[in-house]
């Protein structure tokens, strides 16, 4: 009954429970483990892995470990090695462990008993213990002793505890590295056990030395051991040696290179393949060019295709990294040899045409980026060969609906984006290849083609206009079933059709699009086409598509969620109508995106749940209401300009005054209400975009350009009316050079080229505001208005997940009950946090270290009313510590010399890779009561009675 409570407990996901339940699941384990029943005992150990990851703080887990500790120490056999396979499991967690001691003391106990198996198993778990003890001189023993052991099951578990020790302690492996060595070339040592001694010395790289010494073992037995077994063991520790001390990888490249060439041995071959593909990842700017030359020739030469497909992989890593400019630099540098000509162009070639397909797609990509990264001269016939190569593969595997060829059809349509990025002039006959080719293939592989087509029209999105026709005619013959690969392919052409037509659908478009969603569509594959219409700024067929979606759903969570992008939507729609010149009407259709907009987010508030509580969806449409808010109080300030023109005085109190911003009259007051609201806003974004450190890039540079726009308004008001002779534009303006990743972007940005143009034409012009200026101004707002609003994937779906979970020590007993300190005193504060992730941790950014803020902040005082510095009200403190194995832990020392309560904030940021701060949270607020010391009261109740003072304390030093 305990353990089915304490199942329940640990089957649930999610996080955040108090710790009496942890303490409670605990108990309930404990209660498992101390049952007379072996079956009992042995369910309960496996449950704590599920403990750990619900409650990963030391206090639980130090307590957890001691338990499994002793029941180590005392049960069988099979109950030590359910514990040993907890522990490992539950590696990242072994260094929360307080009481190290003592845990190893229980553990090592067993290491004196009669039975090998339980040494050995004792020699297993002492060794995943390595990296919390690796310089604890009695295991260190143990293993020595063991190696020496008649028992092979001990022997093998020494050698286990002997590699883990190794990587861990540079001692260790000073010490152990002759008794390897011996018992390596030991003729009484079976081959078998040396196989396994082998790979230990893979972590004799902490000196120089010690490296240099293993380097010259291995070397021996290579050429003393000539059994393909031995040889290949060898020769992989050996390269893992020479990747770790680094210095050794050009040596290694030519062992294996020389091996890959003359060995007869398939198996010999593929292993110094898959080293090679493992240096080439590991280091590839010190491949040099004849490096790369054998390895071309090694190709070139063999006739097995698998061995063939290997070293093409390890020339396609190498294809993409520095060593490919290597070798042309050097090749043109030493001979007069074109590109074209060269053993590593004429493989490729040679592959892209091969008939298995593996081989073709790995010609493929070494040939594009061979034609990406090549020299200039002598580039128009690689160009074409690679076009060719890629057109030829991709007939092929178009009609081939098998996995393999999807794969290879993936790769090729990777190698042609990156292709025409590079070389924009081979797009349009490349467009027109796929289009032509969109009617002929397979439907899994018309939905790869049309994800090129997509990238291929964001990157050159002149050739949007040519791909409608072609792909509307597809999209009315696509659906005629309701398969998954049919509905994915619905999804995909929809994409390029909007990417295509940039934002703006004809009627015949949506009318084709909507019968082939009435006809074989469902609920899904409508909301993810309307999600992809939002992100492109189709935002009328978008509402649309909510508007038939919200009685579909079986919740009114995603009802209101519906509901309220059916109302952005429209909000959108209606800004994207507004006509140039017609400032009446641009203030119509912001009043009426704002009551669209209002509707939105009270639906939007109405959605969120406690799992999933929607929070940046409805900062940022906060921020967009207002915004609109704000353009359409600027665009009244404008016309005020008409409505109150400057009073007849209004010269000659500028000239008194000295401000000639005076002579425009309350339009210049006006203005700077504006002005202020609008950097205030960009603050706000600002702030919003430091919070977002899990959103992908594209939102992330959406919520930048928001920024950036009420920035460009704020500055065109300064320039046109402000301060004219101050505004500089330099700072705001950006070179028309800048690659844009977005159809939203590139509109974004062609509109800030054009006002700021606009502006500096204008600022000059006397008087210092005209109708001209305001005209100018009311024309910014429309302009940015008429850009539709690109709703980025983060509003919708979250790819990656990363919360951090606190826990301050001391903690009150009660949330409400405050910390007691005495004032004579300090209070140290320790805070202890947890990094957890979703399913994909660092798919964007991952964390370096975490950023700890640490305020305190009086709240009431008891003591007398006196002046009070600043400095003793408050505590303010800020660390940075770099979790390990997603634990950290940090202390703080406070000062409370204020009677009084104290409140106290701890406040965690992350800093990522890039050194770049986010203000991910959490926020943990505790109390803190600062009382008077006894000696003190005591000593002030005297002074305020008259009494004698109170004589010191005696001490032994009085005496003297």
């Amino acid at each position: 009954m305990s353990l089915s409570t304490a199942r329940s407990f640990l089957s649930e996901a999610c996080y955040g429970e108090q710790e009496l339940d942890a303490n409670s699941a605990l108990m309930e384990l404990d209660k498992g483990l101390r049952s007379g029943k072996l079956g009992e005992q042995c369910e309960a150990v496996v449950l704590f892995p599920k403990l750990f990851q619900k409650y990963p703080f030391p206090i639980l887990i130090n307590s957890a470990f001691l338990k499994l500790a002793d029941i180590f120490r005392l049960g069988n056999n099979f109950l030590r090695l359910c514990v040993l396979k907890v522990t490992q499991q539950s590696e990242k967690h072994l260094e929360k462990i307080l009481n190290v001691d003592e845990f190893v003391k229980r553990v090592f106990s067993v290491i004196h008993s009669n039975d090998p198996v339980a040494r050995a198993i004792t020699l297993r778990m002492l060794g995943s213990l390595a990296s919390i003890i690796p310089e604890r001189k009695n295991a260190h023993h143990s293993i020595r002793q063991s190696l020496d052991s008649h028992d092979n099951v001990e022997v093998e578990a020494a050698i286990f505890a002997a590699a883990s020790f190794s990587a861990q302690s540079k001692d260790f492996a000073a010490g152990i590295c002759n008794k390897v060595s011996e018992m390596i070339q030991g003729l009484d040592t079976p081959v078998d056990l040396k196989l396994k001694l082998i790979p230990m010395l893979q972590h004799m790289h902490h000196d120089a030395s010690l490296a240099s010494s293993s380097r010259e073992l291995l070397q021996h037995l290579v050429n003393s051991y000539p059994s393909t077994p031995l040889v290949i063991v060898s020769l992989h520790t050996f390269t893992q040696l020479a990747a770790f001390s680094l210095i050794d990888i050009p040596k290694q490249l030519q062992l294996l290179l020389q091996y890959l060439r003359d060995d007869p041995r398939k198996a010999v071959k593929r292993l110094a393949i898959n080293d090679l593909k493992l240096l080439a990842k590991k280091a590839p700017h010190l491949w040099i060019r004849e490096n790369t030359q054998t390895l071309c020739e090694c190709a070139l030469t063999i006739p097995y295709n698998s061995l063939k497909l290997g070293m093409l992989a390890v020339l396609s890593t190498l294809s993409g990294t520095i060593a490919i400019k290597q070798y042309f630099s050097n090749a043109a540098a030493g001979s007069s040899i074109p590109p074209r000509l060269t053993d590593l162009v004429k493989l490729a070639q040679e592959c892209c045409y091969h008939s298995n397909l593996s081989v073709a797609a790995h010609g493929v990509v070494v040939l594009s980026n061979i034609a990406v990264s090549c020299p200039e001269k002598d580039i128009v016939q690689l160009e074409q060969d690679t076009v060719l190569g890629v057109e030829s593969l991709l007939m092929l595997c178009s009609q081939d609906s098998s996995p393999s060829a999807q794969t290879t059809l993936k790769t090729a349509l990777t190698s042609l984006v990156k292709l025409l990025k590079n070389r924009p002039h081979l797009s349009q006959s490349a467009v027109e290849f796929l289009l032509g080719q969109l009617h002929l293939s397979c439907h899994s592989s018309r939905v790869h083609m049309c994800h090129a087509l997509s990238a291929i029209a964001t990157h050159l999105p002149v050739l949007g206009d040519g791909m409608l026709g072609d792909l509307v005619d597809l999209y009315r013959v696509a659906g005629c079933t309701s398969t998954g690969e049919q509905q994915e392919l619905l999804v995909s052409l929809a994409t390029v059709i909007f990417v295509a037509s940039q934002s703006s659908l004809s009627s015949e478009v949506k009318t084709v699009i909507k019968q082939q969603l009435e006809n074989v569509a469902n609920g899904w594959t409508v909301y993810r086409i309307a999600r992809q219409a939002s992100r492109m700024g189709c935002h009328k067929f978008s509402s649309e598509l909510y508007q038939c979606l919200r009685t579909r759903v079986a919740s009114e969570h995603f009802y209101f969620w519906l509901n309220s992008l059916k109302e952005f939507s429209q909000a959108e729609q209606c800004l994207s109508l507004v006509e140039e010149g017609d400032y009446s009407g641009a203030m119509s259709a912001i009043a009426e995106a704002l009551r669209s907009y209002q509707k939105g987010i009270a639906s939007l508030t109405a959605a969120s749940t406690p799992l999933s509580p929607l929070t940046f969806q409805c900062e940022f449409i906060k921020l967009r209401i207002d915004t609109l808010q704000a353009l359409s109080q600027l665009i009244c300030t404008c016309n005020s300009l008409k409505t109150s023109p400057p009073p007849a005085i209004a010269t000659t109190i500028a000239l008194t005054s000295g401000n000639d911003v005076q002579r425009c009259g309350r339009i210049a007051v006006q203005m700077k209400v504006c002005m202020e609201e609008f950097r205030s806003l960009a603050a706000r974004y600002a702030d919003c975009h430091q919070s977002l450190f899990d959103a992908d890039y594209a939102t992330l540079r959406n919520v930048e350009l928001q920024q950036q726009s009420c920035l460009l308004v704020s500055h065109v008001i300064e320039a046109l009316i402000l301060d004219p002779q101050a505004a500089s534009f330099q700072e705001h303006g950006t070179s028309g050079s800048v690659q844009t990743e977005s159809e939203y972007e590139r509109r974004m940005m062609s509109v800030f080229h054009h006002v700021l143009e606009e502006v500096e034409g204008l600022s000059k012009k006397h008087p210092p505001v005209s109708h001209l200026h305001t005209n100018c101004l009311c024309d910014a707002v429309i302009a940015l208005l008429k850009v539709p609003l690109s709703f980025q994937r983060y509003f919708f779906q979250k790819l990656q997940s990363t919360s951090i979970k606190l826990a301050l020590s001391p903690s009150p007993r009660t949330p409400s009950e405050p910390i007691p300190v005495q004032n004579s005193q300090q209070l140290t504060l320790k805070v202890e946090g947890v990094v957890q992730h979703g399913s994909t941790p660092g798919l964007f950014r991952k964390i370096q270290s975490v950023c700890l803020n640490v305020t305190s902040v009086l709240q009431s005082k008891t003591g007398p009313d006196y002046k009070i510095p600043l400095d003793s009200k408050t505590n303010e403190i800020e660390q940075r510590v770099e979790p390990h194995n997603d634990f950290f832990s940090t202390q703080f020392l406070l000062n409370f010399s204020i009677l009084g309560t104290h409140v106290v904030t701890v406040e965690a940021s992350v800093v990522d890779e890039s050194g770049i701060e986010w203000k991910t949270g959490p926020k943990t607020v505790v109390s803190v009561k600062s009382l008077e010391d006894p000696y003190s009261q005591q000593l002030r109740h005297q002074l305020q009675q008259g009494g004698p003072q109170p004589t010191p304390q005696r001490s032994s030093y009085i005496r003297f």
